[in-house]
């Protein structure tokens, strides 16, 4: 009976040592309800219709030539409390035409990503040269602390 309770919580042990090394999975984003969902069809669905079918876009382009709306689905794992690492994204894009009418219909996965470089680069703001010591005495002996003698005469009360 005392081999059974030692190989049993050795066990146990084995089996929650391995569940916290398994992945945690977050996903972001617009989520299809089923496959059949996003397949819009170019020509026939309209602004309206993908609307109805998919819901509001993850974000729309910007320009004003051509409307195209962005459905952004991404998957992350987690291992413990390591920083989350995206192993999954989709990018579904339907642009369409002058009449709202589906002219396109993409689809782009994390391979087709490229990595922004962001400037690490600080633009130095005023005061952030001088020292502490700097900053409070600075204005030491830059003006007078005491009026001039014109100043004193024009004081009311002063005649």
């Amino acid at each position: 009976m005392g081999r059974f309770a030692v190989s049993a919580s050795a066990a146990l042990l084995l089996m929650a040592a391995g569940a916290a090394c398994s992945p945690t999975r977050e996903y972001h984003g617009f989520t299809a309800e089923d496959e059949a969902a996003p397949q819009v069809q170019i020509g026939v669905d309209t602004k309206q219709t993908v609307m109805q079918r998919l819901g509001s876009p993850s974000t729309q382009s910007a320009l004003e030539t051509s409307t195209a709306w962005y459905y952004v689905t991404s998957v992350q794992e987690r291992f413990a409390f390591y920083t989350p690492k995206t192993v999954e994204r989709t990018i579904l894009a339907i642009r369409f035409d002058a009449n709202d009418t589906v002219q396109s219909v993409d689809r782009y996965g994390i391979d087709r990503g490229q990595i922004v470089a962001y400037n690490n680069n600080e633009t130095p703001t005023r005061g952030r040269e001088l020292g502490i010591l700097e900053q409070i005495f600075g204005n030491v002996g830059q003006s007078s602390p005491l009026p001039s003698t014109d100043e004193d005469d024009r004081r009311p009360g002063r005649n």
